[in-house]
């Protein structure tokens, strides 16, 4: 990843009106922020969330509160708790996520 063109700036992120997203079960909020090709995320999911896809974007995900767990479609499964972190690639490894309590996550894309 290559930073260009990226001005010194501030986010106000409880400013950003959040996006739905329905999971197959439970929601999650997206308050997003572009920064030439960089998408910048704070992703909160309500309890119960099951993302209805096997997501394929490579990420790096920071977990601030709650509980993720992230299946790969290999079958190995992963847990973050605050303070944990997971990257992954572009198209390396299918992954889904899901929360039987929640979670609140910064996400860069």
């Amino acid at each position: 990843m290559e930073m260009t063109g990226i001005p010194f700036g501030t986010t106000d992120w409880s400013a950003i009106t959040p996006e739905e997203h329905t999971g197959e079960t439970g929601a999650a909020f997206w308050r997003t922020q572009n920064f030439g090709g960089i998408r910048v995320r704070l992703v909160e999911y309500t309890p119960g969330y099951l993302a209805d896809h096997w997501c394929v974007k490579g990420h790096i995900l920071f977990c601030l509160e709650g509980e993720l767990h992230t299946a790969l479609e290999d079958g190995r499964e992963f847990t973050l708790t605050p303070g944990m972190s997971y990257q992954v690639a572009d198209n390396a490894e299918p992954h889904r996520s899901s929360t039987p309590q929640g979670a609140k996550l910064f996400v860069v894309d």
